[in-house]
């Protein structure tokens, strides 16, 4: 393998495939174990559907642009477990502070011995997070040893709290005082922090991130969905909010502002500005492969709302459902705008929450389209998101 450096930002979420091209998961971390005179890569982790395991560094028989690939075809799915003395990239080092600045990345490169690899450099950024104006100071791993010198409880207790699911990550954190639960958010890494806050009530969410600065939680809102950042920002003082959005990616303040818009009881304001939405002349195997993706909740996988384009919210004309047990008995060719139903009908945005319950029990399906009054898809209320709604408050 050729000298080169691998920056982690560009690793994870890269496919991990076995030696034939299977893909087995997809890359979440690098695993450091600090030494002499540098730190060198003990394994990585992955995620496996649901799963955080850990694969040796002596496995990965090369890292290229488009995946990683094993030497060996089989991985240990045993969840993933941070032992002492190591550290992760993205877990841990990025936001560690060196020189009075932040690690916004680092970058591995291949060892002496084969089949090894060893941080070779780190990413710093001027203050605060890093902008697309301003290039980070790239700084030789040797310069950069005492970040991992007597590194706070902290950083370690918010690294194997993010190896946990999100529901698992609320029910610890919800044991710690108040003051302990803020050490440790700003501790996570913003989308699992995103993750953890999907898991809590709105107002422990806001209790969570007072005393984070702007750009923090700003960066959080960006990972978060955006009806889950939508109900959040609802509970701030209009000032505060308008601030937020303002420091948010303007991709993804965009739904966020359009569902603030809605009244919080209605249609509009439950639902879900991002569904899978597809053109009716899209096939029936393009549509089975965006609903496998594994990010994909499970009550917006099943099924694909058809519209005519454009194919992002507020479409254009409504067409119907496609849902995933008819994609699965149709044609891998067959196009979409000939395996829609009617059912269910859709409601609009001023509906009011029972009459989305409704709509839902009465079709027996697990999500709804959301339509405006000149009939375009502006959103879905899946079932989870109504269950939340009308379950008593405190239920979580």
């Amino acid at each position: 393998m050729d000298e080169r450096l691998v920056y982690v930002s560009k690793l994870v979420r890269l496919p991990l495939v076995s030696g034939d091209g299977t893909e087995l998961g997809r890359m979440a971390d690098v695993v450091l174990r600090a030494g002499d005179p540098v730190p060198r890569v003990n394994g990585f982790v992955v995620a496996v559907q649901r799963r955080r395991v850990f694969v040796p560094a002596g496995r990965v028989a090369d890292i290229e642009v488009d995946g990683v690939r094993l030497r060996r075809a089989a991985i240990n799915l045993r969840q993933f477990e941070l032992r002492e003395g190591e550290h992760l990239v993205a877990g841990q080092l990025f936001r560690w502070r060196l020189h009075g600045r932040r690690v916004v990345d680092a970058a591995i490169a291949p060892g002496r011995e084969p089949y090894s690899w060893h941080l070779a450099t780190v990413a710093l950024a001027a203050g605060g997070l890093p902008t697309r104006r301003r290039h980070p100071e790239i700084v030789d791993a040797s310069e950069a040893r005492e970040l991992f010198a007597g590194q706070p409880v902290a950083s370690r207790q918010a690294a194997a709290l993010g190896q946990l699911h999100p529901v698992e990550m609320a029910e610890s954190i919800r044991k710690l005082p108040l003051s302990r639960r803020r050490i440790l958010a700003a501790a996570l890494e913003d989308d699992r922090l995103a993750d953890l806050l999907e898991e809590l009530s709105e107002e422990e969410q806001v209790r969570l991130l007072e005393g984070l600065d702007l750009e923090r939680v700003a960066g959080v809102l960006d990972e978060m969905e955006a009806d889950d950042a939508a109900d959040l920002l609802g509970e701030l003082p209009a000032g505060r909010r308008a601030e937020l959005l303002g420091a948010m990616d303007p991709e993804e303040a965009e739904p966020v502002r359009r569902l603030l818009t809605y009244g919080p009881d209605t249609a509009g304001g439950l639902m879900t500005p991002e569904p899978v939405i597809l053109p009716p002349n899209a096939s029936v195997a393009e549509a089975l492969a965006r609903i496998r993706d594994p990010d994909l909740p499970p009550p917006l996988a099943a099924q694909v709302f058809v519209c005519q384009p454009p194919t992002e919210t507020p479409t254009g004309r409504f067409l119907g459902v496609a849902h995933f047990q008819r994609l699965l008995r149709e044609a891998p060719g067959k196009t979409l705008g000939r395996c829609l139903s009617d059912d269910p009908e859709p409601v609009t945005v001023d509906a009011s929450d029972r009459a989305v319950s409704e709509r839902l029990a009465a079709y027996d399906v697990v999500a709804v389209p959301v339509v405006d009054e000149v009939g375009r898809l502006v959103g879905a209320i899946t079932v989870d998101d109504i269950l939340d709604r009308l379950l008593p408050a405190g239920w979580r």
